[in-house]
């Protein structure tokens, strides 16, 4: 039996381009190193179409049942098939060799080479992101996507334990850093064997190319500064976003805010998000244009979202960079006390951008999106952040990537949605049950809304208000809201450029 199961994984990498049929013996020797095992005999029985969950599937309860691994849990699983996923592995320069060769043809080669690399590598597990729960709602702003993440496992009990009296290490500092490529892994962080950095050149100094193993989104990828230096939204920032699209004219690159609240997960590596995706907020168009004295060549405006977004357009990237610079400096300074807007309070500084590029044809485009993480007592997450009648869908951090109008909902949704569409069509009461009773209020809104909910509609129902659940997430995060007494303020900050 596990000869067959080493055939298949030998198989799946001839059959995906991982290995040529020169590596053929080399590679199956790796396996049986990581299983322990002296000896092969390979299978009469020739195998075709290779799925890879099951085969790794296979080869993981071999491992488990002979001791090879000490638990069953997803954590040490992954953790070991990665290490399996590595016996076919190119070697980094090998990667980088083929990229820049295709590259020479055209960027979007070279990255589809890349990416269907990072996914035959099992680094982007293509079985768990196909769990994923997606769908759109339309809103005033447009059409919304939103994803129930499925993919990102959450970590079993005894990883949580193991993790606890585990060794703290300090290498690599943290999931962005180089020093991931190739690495192993342990409990509290993942196995990286199988991922492969591609290197680009930012600002004159050495950055890092990578997707995400989590994919929020086609060809999510990150860009990584080669040393782990802090976040800084700052005129270098804009530069190096504009550095990256002239590299990659097909993606679009953003970068999260550099204030906790506001900002990304990781603030203390610098880096940008990007990909081959045409987000919500590329759709929307201007609410009202302005001009700017000294930038009449750049095409400027607030566009019609639930966020505050200030859009410059110009066939010159340095005059976005020199104008986007200038708004910057100018929001990190401003305060207007009648729209709660303090550029510090006791010396904490309060406000800064997320900002997006992408390229429209030949003429570059920049989104500015405004953002401020003053907390109070009645909002200590923030006031410009989803409000508490909210976090029952959604409580996190709106960073990047659903500033751009794709919604990350966490994944006890899924089964918190599917138990919800139980008691709204047995009628029971949702508060009397503890996972749900968060929704009460919630639900109520949803029956007096729809009082035709039944058992034909009830999925798009819920669908469709957990949209509208996040239109009004992005709402809360929105500096200036979208009213009469909200853009006249907006006009206000307008008016000081």
């Amino acid at each position: 039996m596990i000869n067959e199961s080493i055939r298949k994984l030998i198989v799946y990498g001839l059959e995906t381009g991982l290995i040529s049929k020169e590596d053929e013996i080399y590679a199956t020797n790796l396996i049986l190193d990581v299983l322990k095992l002296d000896e092969y005999e390979e299978p009469a029985q020739e195998v075709s179409d290779v799925d890879l969950e099951s085969t790794l599937a296979e080869l993981l309860d071999y491992a488990f049942e002979n001791g090879i691994i000490e638990d069953n849990g997803v954590t040490m699983r992954d953790l070991f098939d990665t290490r399996l996923m590595n016996c076919l592995m190119p070697r980094p320069n090998e990667v980088i060799r083929r990229f820049y060769e295709l590259y020479e043809k055209s960027p979007s080669e070279a990255t589809d080479y890349f990416y269907k690399l990072s996914q035959d590598s099992d680094y982007i597990r293509r079985y768990r992101i196909a769990k994923d729960i997606k769908w759109k709602t339309d809103t005033p702003y447009g059409t919304l996507d939103i994803t129930i993440n499925l993919s990102k496992p959450e970590k079993d009990p005894k990883a949580i334990a193991a993790a606890k009296t585990a060794k703290q290490s300090g290498y690599p500092k943290c999931l962005l850093c180089k020093e991931n490529e190739g690495y192993a892994g342990r409990m509290n962080h993942p196995a990286r064997e199988n991922h492969r950095i591609i290197p680009i050149t930012i600002q004159g100094k050495k950055w890092g190319f990578q997707y995400s193993p989590y994919v929020y989104y086609n060809e999510h990828c990150i860009v990584f500064n080669g040393e782990h230096t802090p976040m800084k939204i700052d005129r270098e920032a804009f530069c190096k976003l504009f550095d990256f699209i002239q590299l990659f004219p097909h993606y679009n690159i953003g970068s999260n805010a550099d204030l906790p609240i506001v900002g990304g997960s990781i603030l203390s590596h610098d880096h940008f998000q990007g990909g081959n995706y045409e987000f919500p907020m590329v759709r929307a168009e201007y609410l009202e244009k302005f001009t700017l004295k000294g930038y009449e060549d750049v095409e400027c405006g607030i566009i019609k979202w639930p966020l505050s977004v200030i859009r410059l357009r110009c066939e010159d990237s340095e005059r976005l960079i020199e104008l986007s610079d200038y708004i910057l400096k100018q929001w990190r300074a401003y305060t207007d006390e009648e729209a709660f807007i303090f550029a510090e309070t006791d010396g904490e500084p309060h406000n800064t951008i997320t900002p997006i590029v992408r390229m429209r044809g030949d003429i570059y485009e920049i989104d500015l999106a405004l953002r401020n993480n003053i907390t109070t007592e009645e909002c200590p997450l923030g006031v410009y952040h989803p409000h508490n009648e909210l976090h029952h869908i959604k409580k996190e951090n709106i960073g990047l990537i659903e500033v751009m109008g794709l919604a990350v909902l966490p994944a006890r949704l899924k089964d918190e949605m599917n138990l919800l569409t139980e008691y709204l069509l047995e009628k029971k009461d949702v508060r009397s049950n503890e996972t749900l009773a968060k929704h009460g209020d919630w639900v109520d809104e949803v029956l007096a809304k729809h009082p035709d909910l039944g058992k034909e509609n009830v999925n798009d129902i819920l669908r469709e208000e957990i949209g509208i659940v996040f239109m009004k997430v992005l709402e809360d995060a929105g500096v200036y809201k979208m009213t009469d007494e909200g853009l006249a303020a907006f006009r206000r900050f307008i008016e000081k450029l």
